[in-house]
């Protein structure tokens, strides 16, 4: 019961970070059903069917906020349910042995990538146009297989593309994220049963994972609009980091005070990445105190608002601006400082381009 309670706990602590970044429910359940014991491919599969419904109340729950692209999940989901798919069946293929170093792999390297992505601020040029299929489709495919064999990849690869993109804003690409991977929960399940049969789902975990998530989604949809991301990202990163480490070096055969050495240095990246993030998110709310008072002191002529936009982004004079989560202006915020008109005066550019300049940290 302790125990069924403690997956249950993880459950509920696994969606509400992917609630709040669009990724990682899958990295940190697996990681952690890893870390106790249990074989890559009834890991993987008990998270999927897991999923299959703390997504559709995730999704659920974004609909109702408002965070949803339909166009954008159309295009994605159904290449992600390939790919999940196609991934459940290579691992269900394999053996154990072979299986746990492969998966561990995958995760460390995206828990890796989320120390890295979230200890540097998060930024976005607001490009015209849509997202168009050629983009999306081949996205999906390979998000959906990481995300199979790895026990957990489709937000940590399909997030992060589409915030770069600039085309989204951040919370329709988290609710539209995780309202795809139902599909693909769904898909990767199927493919788990048929390669491993009904015995390779541990129902009991299974359960225990969706109650805690379902507990948390309708919680995580509203987090998303408030929760610090920038340092949430690199906690979890160095968490999914220094779990999997332990695989890699057993599977490795390395012995001896090595481990030791890799855990300390694994340790001191994970806090110099926490350090760089909250370091990141403090010159972002700085950035945003220092557009507000200068919104604050008067608008300017349309003019010169248009002129204090930043040479260098190439974009609509709303795009790019972080807000206090670390996030980005979403449209109808200014995102780009108005300078004053003082006396009907035309501002300095020389003050144009440091108030840009703050902006953009």
């Amino acid at each position: 019961m302790r125990k069924l309670l403690v997956l249950a706990l993880v459950g509920l602590a696994a969606q509400l970070v992917d609630g709040a970044l669009g990724m990682a429910y899958g990295l940190t359940s697996s990681t952690l059903l890893l870390f106790a014991g249990v074989a890559p491919a009834a890991a993987s599969a008990s998270v999927h069917l897991a999923e299959i419904g703390t997504t559709l109340a995730a999704g659920i729950s974004h609909w109702r906020f408002g965070n949803v692209d339909w166009r954008v999940v159309g295009r994605i989901a159904l290449p992600g349910a390939i790919g999940a798919f196609a991934g459940a069946t290579f691992l269900s293929s394999i053996s154990t042995e072979a299986a746990a170093p492969w998966m561990a792999a995958i995760l460390f390297t995206l828990g890796a990538y989320l120390l890295v992505r979230f200890s540097r601020p998060l930024r976005a040029n607001r490009a015209a146009g849509r997202l168009r299929s050629r983009f999306l489709a081949p996205l999906g495919l390979v998000a959906g297989f990481v995300d199979a064999t790895g026990g957990g990849g489709w937000g940590p690869v399909a997030t992060p593309a589409l915030l770069v993109s600039g085309r989204m804003e951040p919370r329709k690409v988290i609710g539209s994220v995780d309202t795809s991977e139902f599909v693909v929960a769904g898909a990767a399940s199927i493919g788990f049963l048929i390669g491993l049969g009904s015995e390779g789902f541990l129902l009991p975990t299974v359960a225990a994972l969706l109650v805690g998530g379902l507990i948390a989604a309708p919680i995580a949809a509203w987090l998303v609009r408030i929760v610090p991301a920038q340092l949430l990202g690199a906690v979890i990163g160095g968490v999914i980091v220094l779990t999997n480490a332990r695989t890699l070096l057993s599977a490795g055969g390395v012995g001896g005070s090595v481990p030791v050495v890799v855990y300390v240095l694994l340790g001191v990246a994970w806090l110099v990445a926490v350090g760089l993030a909250v370091r990141a998110l403090r010159r972002t709310r700085r950035a945003r105190a220092t557009v507000e008072a200068a919104l604050a002191d008067g608008p300017a002529p349309a003019g010169e608002a248009a002129a204090a936009a930043p040479a260098e982004s190439g974009g609509p004079a709303e795009s790019g601006v972080p807000g206090e989560s670390g996030e980005f202006a979403k449209p109808g915020e200014s995102a780009e400082p108005a300078e004053p008109a003082a006396s009907g005066e035309s501002a300095e550019p020389a003050e144009s381009r440091k108030l840009a300049a703050a902006v953009e940290g």
